[in-house]
C-alpha cells in the first residue's frame, strides 16, 4: 500500500488493496468511508484460534480449531446437494459439512490432505460435524506457528465477509509509519503517565489484535484498558466540544432582563399555594442567568408535577417586566393548548393573556397573531413547531422555552433561536424535561448547558400505587374501574399498540371507548385522540376535568401536560410496549390531588425479559430519577435523550452506562486540555465528530 499524507480521516478506502467501488458500497453501509473510522470499526467479539484441540476432546457448541487427515470427501444427493468431508487425528473424527462448494474444493479435500478448520461443533446425522467451517490445507510434516492472536469478529453486513474486513484492516496495522505519520497521539503525555493509559497506537492494535492470553471476560464486557482508552478519548471530544460550544455562546450578547417583581409578586399572590423550596432555589438560578448580558442555556429537569410550569411562568413574567417578547414552544397540540390555559389562567389577572400559533391557525385569526408578534403587543405567545415557520417574525423576542425538549430535532430548536437574533443579540433560553436524566449521563450530553432540577414535590402529592395485572383479567379491571367512579372519582384508560401509526392507535381507542360503554352503560365515557381537531380534544378536556366525563378514554397523546386532580385511576393496554420513561409519565397524570391513586399495568403474556423488568420497576418506584437510571440500563442513553431523532451524541465506541465512571475524569481533563494543550482540542474534536459540530448551536 503506498503511504499518503492525508490525515485518516479524509484518506478514502479505496487506496487499500481490495477494496474496490464494490466493497467500498459494503462498507459504506457500516458508516465506513475512511482510513479511521476502519481502525476505529472495533470488534463485537474474538475467537480463540490459537489452540488446536484434539477431535476427541470436542463437545457441541464448541467453537474452536482443529486439524486432521481428510479420510472420505463425497457430495451426497437429497433435498440439498452438499459436500462432506470426513476427517480424523488419531482421537477421534468429525465430517465437515458444506452447502456452497466448488469442483476445486471438493478436489483439495482429496483423501490422505491434511487440514485445518475452525467452526463452531455441532451434532449432525452421524456424530459430531462442523457446518461450512473456515478451513486451511497444511502440510502435517510441517510444524508451522500457530495464530498468536486471538481473532476479532467484527460487526458486518451482507456481502462483506470477516476474512475480507479483517484483511483489510491488517494492511493498515502492518504499516506503523503509516499509522504513526496519519493517527497521530492527541493527549498530552503527562495525562497518559496520571492516567496510567496505553498510547493510542497500542490501544488500537491491542483491541483489532488482542494476545493468547488476554482477558475475553474484559474484553467482551469493554472494560480492557485498552478498550477504555479510546472511550475516554471519544467521551473527552464529546466534552471539549460542548465546552466550545458553550463558551462560543457565552461570547454572543443577550437582552439584561432585571428581576423588577411588579409582575411576579401579584401573580404569586394568586397562586393559592407557596412554592416549594426547590422551585425558590431553580427560579433564583433562572432569575440570576436572565438579569445577565449573556444568554441563559439552562436545562430544567424534573419529576411529573413538580411545579416546573409554574416555574417558567415566573421566569416568563421576568422577561415581560423588562419588556421583551416570550415564545413557549411544547411538542405536540395538546401540550401547547395545556400551557396556553395555564398561562391565561394565571396571566389574565394580570392583562396578560397569552397568543396562540399553531399549524392549524388559519386565515384572519393566524394574520392577526403575526401582526401582534410583529409589533410586540404579543407579549407571550404558546405554540407548537409552529413559532419557527416562515412568516412569524418577533418584534422583541428576549427568552424562549421549550418543553419536552427530546421531542424536537435539532434544526428546530436552533431555528426558533435564531428567530429571536436581532442585532447581534440572542433570547435567553429555557428548556424543560419532565423525564429526569441520570447526572452522568446530563454532564456529557448537556455540558453545554446549566442544568437545574426541582427535587421536591408540592406537599399534598400522594405516590401512585402500580399494579400489573395480565389482560386475562380484565373483567376484574372494569369491574375496578366501575366501582371508582361510581364513588365519585374519574380515571382514564390508555390504549397504545406497538405499530408507530396514529390511524391504528385511534381506531383502537374508538373500538375500546365503544366496547366500555357497552359494558359500563351508567358512566360518562369520554374519548380523546390525535385526530380529533384542536376544538374538539379541547372540548373533550373541559368535560372531563369538569368532572362532566367518568371515565377518558384516550391514546398516548395524554402523555403530558394533562392535569385533573380527581383523576385517581389510570388504565394503561399493552403496557410491555411502551418504554419505562412514556410509562411513568403516562402514570404522573394520576396522583394529582390528595386522593389516593392507582395505575394498573395491563399487559399481554408472555413477557419477555426486558419488559419484566420495566414493569417491575414501575411497581416498586414512584422516583423519576430512579425509573430514569433503570430506563438507561435497559434502553440505552439514545432512547432516553431522544438522540435517534436528534443525530446528539451518537457514540461509536464510548458506551454511557458501562464508561459513567469516567465522566467526572473527563470533565477535568476536558478543563485541562483547554488550558494547557489548546492545539491539541479541535484536532481531537475532528477525529471523534467529524461534521457533528454542524449540531453545535442548538
Amino acid at each position: 500500500m503506498t503511504p499518503t499524507p492525508a490525515p485518516l480521516d479524509a484518506a478514502p478506502l479505496t487506496q487499500l488493496k481490495g477494496a474496490g467501488p464494490d466493497m467500498a458500497q459494503r462498507l459504506a453501509r457500516l458508516g465506513l468511508h475512511t482510513l479511521q473510522d476502519l481502525l476505529f470499526h472495533l470488534p463485537l467479539r474474538y475467537q480463540d484460534r490459537t489452540r488446536i484441540a484434539p477431535i476427541g476432546s470436542l463437545r457441541p457448541g464448541n467453537e474452536i480449531s482443529i486439524r486432521g487427515e481428510v479420510q472420505l470427501t463425497d457430495i451426497k444427493l437429497g433435498r440439498r446437494r452438499m459436500l462432506l468431508s470426513r476427517i480424523a487425528d488419531g482421537s477421534g473424527a468429525i465430517t465437515l459439512r458444506f452447502f456452497y462448494f466448488s469442483a476445486a474444493q471438493r478436489a483439495g479435500l482429496a483423501r490422505g490432505s491434511w487440514v485445518q478448520c475452525f467452526g463452531e461443533v455441532r451434532s449432525g446425522p452421524s456424530g459430531l460435524e462442523m457446518v461450512h467451517p473456515e478451513y486451511r490445507l497444511i502440510d502435517p510434516a510441517a510444524d508451522g506457528p500457530q495464530q498468536e492472536t486471538l481473532t476479532p469478529v467484527y460487526p458486518s453486513t451482507e456481502g462483506l465477509r470477516q476474512q475480507a474486513l479483517r484483511k483489510l484492516i491488517n494492511q493498515l496495522l502492518d504499516d506503523p509509519a503509516l499509522l504513526a505519520d496519519c493517527l497521530p497521539e492527541l493527549l498530552p503525555a503527562e495525562l497518559l503517565v496520571q492516567r496510567q493509559m496505553p498510547t493510542l497506537h497500542e490501544a488500537i492494535l491491542y483491541v483489532h489484535r488482542p494476545p493468547a492470553d488476554a482477558s475475553l471476560h474484559e474484553l467482551d464486557e469493554g472494560i480492557h484498558p485498552a478498550q477504555q482508552r479510546l472511550a475516554f478519548e471519544e467521551l473527552l471530544a464529546h466534552q471539549l466540544s460542548l465546552r466550545q460550544l458553550r463558551e462560543r455562546q457565552d461570547r454572543h450578547a443577550a437582552p439584561p432582563l432585571p428581576a423588577t417583581r411588579t409582575l411576579q409578586r401579584p401573580f404569586l399572590g394568586n397562586l393559592g399555594f407557596q412554592l416549594t423550596g426547590a422551585q425558590q432555589r431553580v427560579l433564583e438560578e433562572i432569575s440570576h442567568d436572565l438579569s445577565r448580558a449573556q444568554p441563559m442555556q439552562r436545562l430544567l429537569q424534573g419529576d411529573v408535577g413538580c411545579g416546573k410550569t409554574v416555574v417558567a411562568a415566573l421566569a416568563a413574567l421576568q422577561a415581560m417586566e423588562a419588556d421583551f417578547q416570550v415564545a413557549i414552544m411544547a411538542p405536540t397540540e395538546l401540550l401547547a393548548e395545556q400551557h396556553r390555559r395555564n398561562f391565561a389562567q394565571w396571566l389574565e389577572p394580570l392583562a396578560m393573556a397569552p397568543h396562540w400559533l399553531s399549524g392549524k391557525s388559519k386565515g384572519k385569526v393566524r394574520e392577526q397573531t403575526l401582526a401582534a408578534i410583529g409589533d410586540g403587543s404579543a407579549r407571550l405567545t404558546v405554540g407548537t413547531q409552529a413559532l419557527f415557520q416562515e412568516g412569524v417574525e418577533f418584534h422583541n423576542l428576549g427568552l424562549v422555552i421549550i418543553d419536552e425538549q427530546h421531542r424536537f430535532g435539532v434544526h428546530q430548536r436552533l431555528a426558533l433561536r435564531e428567530k429571536g437574533a436581532r442585532d447581534g443579540r440572542h433570547p435567553h433560553q429555557l428548556i424543560m424535561t419532565a423525564t429526569p436524566i441520570p447526572r452522568t449521563l446530563a454532564q456529557t450530553a448537556y455540558a453545554d448547558l446549566d442544568i437545574s432540577v426541582i427535587d421536591e414535590l408540592p406537599p399534598g402529592r400522594s405516590p401512585v400505587d402500580t399494579v400489573v395485572i395480565a389482560d386475562d383479567r380484565r373483567d376484574a379491571v372494569v369491574t375496578r374501574v366501575h366501582a371508582a367512579c361510581r364513588e365519585g372519582r374519574q380515571a382514564y384508560w390508555v390504549c397504545t399498540l406497538i405499530e408507530e401509526s396514529e390511524t391504528l392507535q385511534c381506531e383502537t381507542a374508538q373500538d375500546t371507548a365503544e366496547t366500555l360503554q357497552a359494558a359500563l352503560p351508567d358512566l360518562r365515557i369520554g374519548l380523546v385522540h390525535g385526530r380529533l381537531k384542536a376544538t374538539e380534544k379541547e372540548a373533550v378536556m373541559d368535560h372531563f376535568k369538569a368532572g362532566d366525563i367518568d371515565l377518558l378514554v384516550a391514546t398516548t397523546v395524554i402523555e403530558v401536560g394533562v392535569d385533573v386532580p380527581n383523576a385517581s385511576l389510570m388504565i394503561i393496554e399493552n403496557a410491555e410496549r411502551l418504554g419505562l420513561s412514556q410509562l411513568h409519565q403516562l402514570r404522573g397524570r394520576v396522583g394529582r390531588g390528595s386522593v389516593k391513586s392507582s395505575c394498573v399495568l395491563l399487559y399481554k403474556p408472555p413477557l419477555s425479559k426486558t419488559a419484566r423488568q420495566r414493569l417491575a420497576t414501575l411497581r416498586e418506584t414512584n422516583d423519576g430519577f430512579e425509573v430514569a437510571r433503570k430506563d438507561l440500563e435497559l434502553r440505552g442513553p439514545g432512547e432516553l435523550l431522544g438522540t435517534r431523532q436528534t443525530g446528539l451524541l451518537e457514540l461509536r465506541i464510548a458506551d454511557l452506562q458501562r464508561d459513567q465512571a469516567l465522566i467526572p475524569i473527563i470533565s477535568q481533563c476536558a478543563g485541562h486540555l483547554l488550558r494547557e494543550h489548546p492545539d491539541q482540542v479541535a484536532p481531537l474534536i475532528r477525529r471523534w465528530l467529524g461534521n457533528g459540530l454542524r449540531y453545535g448551536s442548538v
